[in-house]
């Protein structure tokens, strides 16, 4: 695996229609059939669960069950129906709070240390939220979470479904990290780790673990699909490491290229294209 480098930046946007003469009509002006005539009633309504999710809540399953349970009012009534559609000006609120299905957005950040992945903190500690705050309009979600002195790839999205589907284990979403060490890492340890671990909650099994190339031994490329909690710090911890630096450098698909420490960016339609792919 390459060696990854990048210097911190403070954060900013990178921006990159009967014929006359009493002829029988023809077919293709004939009176739309039942599918079609419902299809054009339909027109400008959306599923109340898709709603919902563009709006950042949650993915659309999930939303479907909220509305069983009577948390989705649309025009102060509470909905409790599947399949329920709502048009342009209904007031849908989501336990109280006002719902606006916004466009879907998908932004890539390359995270800084000393942030912690969560929308708010009561301590006063600095969040990733502050590095994307002018991204967008949107209510943007970390998808998965890097903890305070991981570096590396963090995306962000109001794209509920897409997110579910990038934490969920079941996917693999596969993830490259460059892990630095305060000693070498001996080739038997090595070994260990390819062969998998078995850790206090379990074992964990890599896809894939090497030197870096043309760096000392301490320095490591680790490929992992488990989304476990700070699993591979804990993987090195167990046998008697120190994490000195963890950077994350590709995650489902997307890399690091062009984007400096601290700065983000919009993804391309491509890029959104491949992870919704992913099965």
């Amino acid at each position: 695996m390459e060696k990854s480098r990048g210097k911190y930046k403070s954060a900013k946007s990178q921006n990159y229609k009967g014929k006359p003469g009493g002829r029988k009509p023809s077919k293709a002006s004939a009176k739309p059939r039942g599918g079609q005539a419902k299809q054009a009633s339909d027109s400008g309504l959306i599923r109340l669960n898709k709603y919902v999710a563009n709006s950042g809540v949650c993915s659309r399953r999930e939303a479907d069950t909220y509305i069983a349970a009577g948390n989705v009012t649309v025009n102060g009534k509470p909905i409790t129906e599947m399949g329920h559609k709502v048009k342009s000006g209904d007031v849908v609120r989501f336990d109280g709070r006002l719902l606006n299905p916004e466009k879907k957005e998908y932004i890539l950040l390359n995270k800084p240390k000393n942030f912690i992945t969560t929308t708010s903190d009561e301590r006063g500690r600095r969040t990733v939220m502050e590095l994307v705050s002018n991204a967008s309009k949107a209510r943007l979600l970390p998808v998965g979470r890097l903890d305070r002195n991981t570096t590396g790839l963090l995306m962000f999205t109001n794209d509920g479904d897409l997110a579910k589907k990038l934490t969920h284990p079941k996917h693999g979403v596969r993830k490259i990290y460059h892990v630095e060490l305060n000693k070498n890492l001996s080739s038997e340890d090595l070994k260990s780790i390819r062969e998998g671990l078995h850790l206090e909650d379990g074992p964990v099994v890599v896809d894939e673990v090497s030197y870096i190339k043309n760096a000392p031994k301490r320095e490591v490329g680790i490929k992992i699909h488990s989304g476990r909690n700070r699993i591979v710090r804990r993987i090195f911890e167990h046998l008697g490491y120190d994490v000195i630096k963890l950077d994350r450098v590709i995650f489902a698909g997307l890399t690091k290229k062009d984007l400096p420490r601290g700065h983000w960016r919009h993804l391309t339609a491509q890029e959104v294209i491949n992870l919704n792919m992913i099965q």
